[in-house]
């Protein structure tokens, strides 16, 4: 059975993350809110760049600008990517907690 084409996923994402428990669904959501603060971010600075790009009277303005752009682009870009791993690897572990000790069973409790 496949999903409608108007079906993004986000149901089962959600669903995914709260069977991992309250501990879980908030540091995924801190995964979720990292990217999206880092997305706007990123954004605005973008937007700046064009405006001075624009200002811009000759190539060598532009270059400069240019220049500086990628090389705090590819810094910030290298820098969250290394944040969001960490994140992630926390949420990840604590959704294997939260999934193990709610679907573990007691020696005690196995018919024999």
């Amino acid at each position: 059975m496949g999903r409608s084409k108007t079906d993004t996923g986000a149901g089962s994402a959600t669903a995914t993350t709260m069977a991992g428990g309250p501990e879980a669904m908030r540091a995924w959501q801190a995964v979720f809110s990292e990217s999206t603060r880092f997305i706007s971010d990123r954004l605005q600075q973008d937007l700046e760049t064009q405006k001075a790009m624009l200002a811009c009277k000759t190539p060598a303005e532009l270059l400069q600008v240019q220049a500086e752009f990628y090389k705090t682009a590819m810094d910030q870009y290298a820098k969250e990517a290394a944040h969001l791993y960490e994140l992630m690897s926390k949420a990840t572990e604590s959704s294997l907690k939260q999934a193990g000790t709610a679907f573990s069973r007691g020696y005690d409790d196995v018919p024999l």
